[in-house]
């Protein structure tokens, strides 16, 4: 009797197909970066002697404008995303090699990444790019009111895709985005404002892992992940709360 449970628990163990193994990418980007060169140079030669004094001078003047082209990986909102990802109970993670200054070849590249063993043990590779950040801060006035508001503002937009690391098949592409903001009412426009910055990029990275996962397995058919309920703002104060003015 023990060994036919034994035999029935074994073959259910190699029955359950474990959770393929995915590799998250930190989000790509390109930029390009200017810049001034400015250069001068001056040399005189003084000669003297008992008969006569010579002497020549010269100078030199360089200006020009260099720019090029910069990729990387923006390695501040994955830490979510994978929390997310976990959460759905969908997928295994993997920890795949990071892009850096050193490393040769295209960012974007990422069937060449595969190829090279960046993503040792993967599955899939779920690779975002950005495609639009955006910080944004503003004073605003109050209609009808002496107040101000103060606004720090942050909104990042990336697009996926989850890529099969056998047959470089893209089984889910989709655009995610995460925004928060902090405010502040203050009774002067020029006051000095100290704006919570940390919190906004930790709320941005937050949403952003929400969105992800959510479409993630909206598009792969998951089940038992719900999307946390959206959380009221921070600045939305109760109405029986009267407003913090900084003076």
């Amino acid at each position: 009797m023990r060994t036919w449970i034994g035999m029935m628990a074994l073959a259910c163990a190699f029955s359950v197909q474990a959770a393929p193994k995915v590799a998250v990418t930190d989000l790509a980007y390109q930029e390009r970066v200017e810049q001034y060169i400015h250069i001068v140079s001056a040399q005189s030669n003084h000669r003297e002697s008992y008969y006569s004094a010579s002497g020549s001078s010269s100078y030199n003047e360089i200006e020009a404008t260099t720019s090029y082209i910069e990729q990387g990986e923006l390695r501040k909102f994955t830490g979510d995303i994978k929390g997310e990802i976990l959460r759905t109970g969908m997928f295994q993670l993997v920890q795949g090699t990071p892009y850096t200054a050193s490393s040769k070849g295209d960012v974007y590249d990422v069937i060449k990444r595969i190829k090279a063993g960046n993503f040792k043990g993967a599955d899939y590779v779920l690779f975002g790019t950005v495609s639009d950040i955006d910080f944004t801060q503003d004073i605003n006035e109050l209609a009808h009111t002496d107040s101000y508001s103060a606004v720090l503002g942050l909104t990042l937009v990336a697009d996926f895709s989850l890529i099969n690391t056998k047959t470089f098949e893209i089984t889910s592409a989709f655009t995610a985005m995460g925004e928060a903001q902090d405010t502040k009412l203050v009774n002067h426009r020029d006051i000095k404002i100290s704006l919570n910055r940390p919190r906004v990029v930790r709320d941005v990275s937050k949403a952003l892992g929400e969105d992800v996962a959510g479409q993630l397995s909206m598009q792969l058919g998951g089940d038992g992940y719900e999307q946390p309920r959206e959380a009221p703002q921070r600045n939305n104060l109760p109405r029986d709360t009267a407003p913090v003015i900084l003076r």
